[in-house]
């Protein structure tokens, strides 16, 4: 199955951006600021994207937390998806002795 190693290869991705990000990024800059400098009218559209509710509960939080912590969290799930999607196959062993 190929999907596990798509999602760990994209964890991966996301865990050195944030290294990117941590590294040589300005140490107090939000998510919100990050964006803003990205696409400037991006955050005056993003509460149409998302609705009242979703905007004022969810999306609006993250603005305020470090830049770096969204590509962590993405990257900490999809690691794990790709650690539980993973098919390992143990070995077989014999309950024979010999």
């Amino acid at each position: 199955m190929i999907v596990h190693r798509i999602l760990a290869i994209a964890a991966a991705v996301l865990f050195v951006s944030t290294v990117g990000i941590a590294t040589f990024g300005a140490e107090t800059m939000s998510l919100g600021q990050a964006l803003d400098l990205i696409a400037p009218n991006l955050l005056n559209e993003l509460p149409a994207w998302f609705g009242d509710w979703a905007w004022t509960s969810l999306a609006r939080p993250m603005m305020v937390r470090p830049a770096w912590m969204m590509p962590l969290g993405l990257g900490m799930i999809l690691a794990g998806l790709s650690v539980s999607l993973s098919n390992r196959k143990t070995t077989h062993r014999s309950h024979r002795r010999s």
